[in-house]
């Protein structure tokens, strides 16, 4: 692509469009040219980006994609792209393909030959994390937890171990849930910020531990969408000083309390005090 030409709109492109996770004035000067000129737009809801449009004054086809549809729509909005058309992505709110399905549709035209490129605009994780007053040098996007019993328990006791600030989404009836299995598997002296409702007008942080969340809204009812910024685990030397501290049995029962299976309990603690697990065993009989 010519450098001189950047901001120009290419046939069989396709372009991911950053849009306001929350206030319109956040929208580019870019963006709006690319959803202006592109032949199409893919929208994750059409008439949420309806609206979008409506109030930038685009009048520009629409089409769907999303999560229940992304197969049959991303392979028709590919066979548009390979005839010459430019099409823009967009999803609700922020950065489509993070934590959401255009992750498809950009791994399918990759693989089909299709130019895509971004135009860069807000995303709720990133701008969390500046807010959040926790350490932003390491950090790792987790999207929403699985909803399944068994693999939240895993992703919860992996998360357990995480020394790097972990990102979090969640909608406002799972909250209390969610704040309830992070202070189990986490405990609840681990800090955390909530940021809710961001860039709009009740947007609101609140930095507490998850001890304090989870009692705060044992009171306070949960409203808007939240993205969770939670303290990564402390010092690993100093943390398996602390496991190592504990007798064998309570050591295995520790990892136990966060989920695993006691195969796996077993594995963990062999490896904080750095032996085999058949050592381990010897040590619990």
């Amino acid at each position: 692509m010519d450098k001189l030409e950047k901001n120009k709109i290419y046939p069989s492109t396709l372009y991911l469009v950053g849009t306001p996770i929350g206030n319109l004035s956040d929208i580019s000067e870019r963006a709006i040219k690319v959803l202006s000129e592109v032949d199409f737009i893919a929208a994750e809801d059409t008439r949420n980006t309806m609206k979008l449009c409506s109030a930038l004054g685009i009048k520009k086809e629409l089409v769907s994609y999303f999560e229940h549809n992304k197969k049959a729509s991303g392979e028709r909005i590919i066979a548009r792209l390979l005839a010459g058309e430019s099409c823009a992505l967009v999803t609700d709110a922020g950065m489509p393909a993070i934590s959401d399905p255009g992750e498809d549709i950009v791994r399918l035209a990759a693989e089909s030959g299709v130019a895509v490129t971004v135009v860069p605009g807000p995303c709720a994780a990133v701008s969390a994390l500046a807010l959040s007053a926790l350490s932003t040098s390491r950090f790792v996007f987790e999207g929403f937890l699985p909803m399944q019993k068994s693999e939240r328990k895993k992703r919860l006791s992996e998360l357990s171990r995480e020394v790097r600030t972990v990102i979090l989404y969640e909608a406002p009836h799972k909250l209390r849930a969610t704040l309830n299995d992070l202070g189990d598997a986490l405990g609840g002296e681990r800090k955390i910020s909530l940021c809710r409702e961001l860039t709009k007008l009740n947007e609101e942080v609140i930095r507490t531990t998850l001890g304090g969340a989870v009692k705060l809204y044992e009171e306070k009812e949960p409203r808007g969408e939240y993205v969770l910024v939670i303290e990564g685990r402390a010092d690993k030397d100093e943390s398996e000083n602390e496991l190592n501290s504990l007798s064998p049995e309570e050591h295995v029962a520790h990892y136990e309390a966060l989920g695993m299976a006691k195969m796996d309990a077993i594995k963990a603690a062999a490896k904080d005090r750095g032996i085999s697990k058949s050592e381990m065993y010897k040590l619990l009989i």
